[in-house]
Protein backbone atom coordinates (compact mmCIF):
# COMPACT_ATOMS: atom_id res chain seq x y z
CA UNK A 1 0.00 0.00 0.00
CA UNK A 2 1.42 3.52 -0.82
CA UNK A 3 0.50 6.75 0.94
CA UNK A 4 1.18 10.23 -0.16
CA UNK A 5 1.27 13.07 2.13
CA UNK A 6 -0.74 16.30 0.37
CA UNK A 7 -0.66 19.98 1.57
CA UNK A 8 -4.23 20.02 1.63
CA UNK A 9 -4.19 17.83 4.76
CA UNK A 10 -1.57 19.78 6.44
CA UNK A 11 -3.65 22.51 6.08
CA UNK A 12 -6.79 20.95 7.83
CA UNK A 13 -4.27 20.04 10.66
CA UNK A 14 -3.40 23.64 11.07
CA UNK A 15 -7.02 24.19 11.18
CA UNK A 16 -8.01 22.07 13.73
CA UNK A 17 -4.87 22.48 16.09
CA UNK A 18 -3.59 25.97 15.73
CA UNK A 19 0.23 25.96 15.63
CA UNK A 20 0.42 22.05 16.82
CA UNK A 21 3.62 19.87 14.86
CA UNK A 22 2.22 17.51 12.02
CA UNK A 23 3.81 14.17 12.39
CA UNK A 24 1.75 12.30 10.19
CA UNK A 25 0.26 13.79 7.12
CA UNK A 26 -0.70 10.77 4.44
CA UNK A 27 -4.00 10.22 2.12
CA UNK A 28 -5.04 6.67 2.22
CA UNK A 29 -6.37 5.93 -1.31
CA UNK A 30 -9.84 4.35 -1.63
CA UNK A 31 -9.76 0.73 -0.37
CA UNK A 32 -6.27 0.81 1.20
CA UNK A 33 -5.42 0.21 4.91
CA UNK A 34 -3.48 2.18 7.63
CA UNK A 35 -1.92 2.55 11.23
CA UNK A 36 -0.10 4.30 12.87
CA UNK A 37 0.66 4.31 17.02
CA UNK A 38 -0.54 7.17 18.45
CA UNK A 39 1.03 8.76 21.20
CA UNK A 40 -0.82 9.72 24.52
CA UNK A 41 -2.18 13.49 23.83
CA UNK A 42 -1.45 13.43 20.48
CA UNK A 43 -4.37 14.11 17.92
CA UNK A 44 -5.68 12.26 15.40
CA UNK A 45 -7.62 13.40 12.08
CA UNK A 46 -9.28 11.69 9.85
CA UNK A 47 -10.72 13.72 6.74
CA UNK A 48 -13.69 12.53 4.63
CA UNK A 49 -11.44 13.93 1.23
CA UNK A 50 -14.13 13.19 -1.10
CA UNK A 51 -17.47 12.92 0.95
CA UNK A 52 -19.88 9.32 1.56
CA UNK A 53 -16.74 7.47 2.43
CA UNK A 54 -16.48 5.05 5.38
CA UNK A 55 -13.82 4.16 7.29
CA UNK A 56 -13.34 1.08 9.16
CA UNK A 57 -11.52 1.54 12.66
CA UNK A 58 -10.30 -0.70 15.46
CA UNK A 59 -7.80 0.82 18.58
CA UNK A 60 -5.59 -1.34 20.59
CA UNK A 61 -3.42 0.13 23.84
CA UNK A 62 0.15 0.08 21.98
CA UNK A 63 1.40 -1.78 25.37
CA UNK A 64 -0.96 -4.49 25.60
CA UNK A 65 -2.77 -5.27 22.34
CA UNK A 66 -5.09 -7.86 24.62
CA UNK A 67 -6.69 -4.24 25.93
CA UNK A 68 -8.56 -2.95 22.38
CA UNK A 69 -11.53 -1.07 21.42
CA UNK A 70 -14.41 -2.33 22.96
CA UNK A 71 -17.96 -1.41 21.44
CA UNK A 72 -20.32 -2.74 24.40
CA UNK A 73 -18.46 -0.71 27.12
CA UNK A 74 -18.02 2.34 24.61
CA UNK A 75 -22.47 2.39 23.77
CA UNK A 76 -22.99 1.64 27.60
CA UNK A 77 -21.39 4.17 29.08
CA UNK A 78 -22.52 6.89 26.35
CA UNK A 79 -26.12 5.40 26.72
CA UNK A 80 -25.90 6.28 22.57
CA UNK A 81 -25.03 3.61 19.48
CA UNK A 82 -23.67 6.70 17.90
CA UNK A 83 -20.26 8.66 17.85
CA UNK A 84 -19.62 12.49 17.85
CA UNK A 85 -18.24 15.11 19.91
CA UNK A 86 -17.45 14.34 23.45
CA UNK A 87 -17.50 10.67 22.63
CA UNK A 88 -14.68 8.59 24.67
CA UNK A 89 -13.77 5.40 23.20
CA UNK A 90 -13.43 2.48 26.11
CA UNK A 91 -11.32 -0.30 25.90
CA UNK A 92 -12.80 -4.33 27.13
CA UNK A 93 -10.72 -2.94 30.75
CA UNK A 94 -13.48 0.13 30.42
CA UNK A 95 -10.40 2.61 30.09
CA UNK A 96 -10.11 5.28 27.80
CA UNK A 97 -8.14 4.47 24.35
CA UNK A 98 -9.15 7.95 22.25
CA UNK A 99 -11.99 10.94 22.79
CA UNK A 100 -13.93 12.48 19.79
CA UNK A 101 -12.77 16.04 20.54
CA UNK A 102 -14.12 17.54 17.23
CA UNK A 103 -16.27 16.63 15.13
CA UNK A 104 -17.98 18.35 11.64
CA UNK A 105 -20.12 15.42 10.28
CA UNK A 106 -22.66 14.66 13.24
CA UNK A 107 -22.45 11.23 14.17
CA UNK A 108 -20.84 7.91 13.41
CA UNK A 109 -22.01 3.93 13.47
CA UNK A 110 -20.59 1.79 16.01
CA UNK A 111 -22.66 -1.27 15.24
CA UNK A 112 -22.54 -2.25 11.25
CA UNK A 113 -18.92 -3.78 11.38
CA UNK A 114 -16.75 -4.38 8.86
CA UNK A 115 -17.16 -5.59 5.13
CA UNK A 116 -15.59 -9.28 4.49
CA UNK A 117 -15.61 -11.86 1.82
CA UNK A 118 -18.15 -13.87 3.73
CA UNK A 119 -20.55 -11.39 4.39
CA UNK A 120 -20.19 -10.33 0.91
CA UNK A 121 -21.19 -13.42 -0.62
CA UNK A 122 -23.99 -14.39 2.46
CA UNK A 123 -25.76 -10.37 0.91
CA UNK A 124 -24.77 -9.64 -2.65
CA UNK A 125 -23.94 -13.45 -4.24
CA UNK A 126 -21.01 -15.96 -5.14
CA UNK A 127 -20.01 -13.30 -7.63
CA UNK A 128 -18.78 -10.92 -5.18
CA UNK A 129 -16.35 -13.31 -3.69
CA UNK A 130 -13.33 -11.50 -5.39
CA UNK A 131 -13.86 -8.65 -4.24
CA UNK A 132 -11.81 -7.36 -1.63
CA UNK A 133 -13.11 -6.17 2.06
CA UNK A 134 -11.98 -4.33 5.15
CA UNK A 135 -11.52 -7.47 7.05
CA UNK A 136 -9.15 -8.16 4.33
CA UNK A 137 -7.42 -4.98 5.00
CA UNK A 138 -7.48 -5.50 8.88
CA UNK A 139 -5.87 -8.85 8.94
CA UNK A 140 -2.73 -7.76 6.24
CA UNK A 141 -2.40 -4.01 8.27
CA UNK A 142 -2.70 -5.47 11.58
CA UNK A 143 -0.20 -8.58 10.87
CA UNK A 144 2.61 -5.54 10.81
CA UNK A 145 1.62 -4.93 14.70
CA UNK A 146 1.18 -8.87 15.50
CA UNK A 147 -2.43 -9.10 15.14
CA UNK A 148 -4.35 -11.89 14.10
CA UNK A 149 -7.86 -12.75 12.99
CA UNK A 150 -8.58 -13.44 17.18
CA UNK A 151 -7.57 -9.61 17.58
CA UNK A 152 -10.54 -8.88 15.31
CA UNK A 153 -13.33 -7.12 17.34
CA UNK A 154 -16.18 -5.16 16.56
CA UNK A 155 -15.33 -2.39 14.67
CA UNK A 156 -16.12 1.76 14.47
CA UNK A 157 -17.42 2.88 11.04
CA UNK A 158 -16.84 6.76 10.22
CA UNK A 159 -18.66 8.59 8.26
CA UNK A 160 -20.93 5.46 7.58
CA UNK A 161 -24.56 6.01 7.68
CA UNK A 162 -26.58 3.11 9.92
CA UNK A 163 -29.69 4.58 11.11
CA UNK A 164 -31.84 1.98 13.46
CA UNK A 165 -35.64 2.11 13.40
CA UNK A 166 -37.72 1.40 16.44
CA UNK A 167 -38.26 -2.09 16.06
CA UNK A 168 -34.31 -3.10 15.72
CA UNK A 169 -34.29 -2.73 11.70
CA UNK A 170 -31.04 -1.38 10.77
CA UNK A 171 -29.73 -0.42 7.64
CA UNK A 172 -26.73 0.99 5.36
CA UNK A 173 -27.74 3.75 3.16
CA UNK A 174 -26.49 6.93 2.05
CA UNK A 175 -24.00 9.17 4.05
CA UNK A 176 -24.41 12.07 5.60
CA UNK A 177 -20.67 13.47 5.26
CA UNK A 178 -19.28 15.54 2.58
CA UNK A 179 -15.74 16.69 1.21
CA UNK A 180 -13.73 18.25 4.24
CA UNK A 181 -15.56 17.00 6.71
CA UNK A 182 -13.87 15.39 9.69
CA UNK A 183 -13.05 13.56 13.18
CA UNK A 184 -10.66 14.51 15.51
CA UNK A 185 -9.38 11.92 18.41
CA UNK A 186 -7.21 12.79 20.86
CA UNK A 187 -5.43 9.97 22.20
CA UNK A 188 -5.79 9.24 26.39
CA UNK A 189 -2.71 6.37 25.81
CA UNK A 190 -0.70 5.09 23.56
CA UNK A 191 -2.61 3.36 21.19
CA UNK A 192 -2.33 1.55 17.52
CA UNK A 193 -4.73 3.08 15.24
CA UNK A 194 -5.85 1.13 12.51
CA UNK A 195 -7.97 1.83 9.63
CA UNK A 196 -9.55 0.23 6.99
CA UNK A 197 -10.75 3.05 3.83
CA UNK A 198 -13.46 0.68 2.77
CA UNK A 199 -13.70 -0.92 -0.71
CA UNK A 200 -17.45 -1.82 -0.67
CA UNK A 201 -19.20 -0.97 -3.54
CA UNK A 202 -22.20 -3.31 -3.46
CA UNK A 203 -24.20 -1.05 -0.92
CA UNK A 204 -24.64 3.31 -0.49
CA UNK A 205 -21.55 3.70 2.27
CA UNK A 206 -19.27 4.72 -0.08
CA UNK A 207 -21.64 5.77 -2.67
CA UNK A 208 -20.75 2.83 -4.61
CA UNK A 209 -17.17 4.69 -5.51
CA UNK A 210 -14.37 4.51 -2.74
CA UNK A 211 -12.25 7.48 -2.46
CA UNK A 212 -9.34 8.54 -0.52
CA UNK A 213 -9.65 10.01 2.95
CA UNK A 214 -6.45 11.87 5.27
CA UNK A 215 -5.20 10.87 7.87
CA UNK A 216 -3.18 13.32 9.82
CA UNK A 217 -1.24 13.42 13.32
CA UNK A 218 -0.39 16.09 15.31
CA UNK A 219 0.96 17.29 18.41
CA UNK A 220 -0.57 20.11 20.30
CA UNK A 221 0.96 22.67 21.03
CA UNK A 222 2.09 22.68 25.18
CA UNK A 223 0.42 25.83 27.28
Amino acid sequence: MSVTATATATATATATTGTGRVVCDETVPARAAWSRTVRKGQLLTITDLHGNQAADFLLYDAHDTSVRYSAPDTIQAQGNIFLSTGSVLLSNEHTPLMTVVEDTCGRHDTVGGACSKESNTLRYGHHTWSQHACVENFLAEGAKHGLGKRDLVSNINWYMNVPVEQDGTLGIVDGISAPGLKVVLRAETDVIALLSNCPQINNPCNGFDPTAVQLTITEPDED
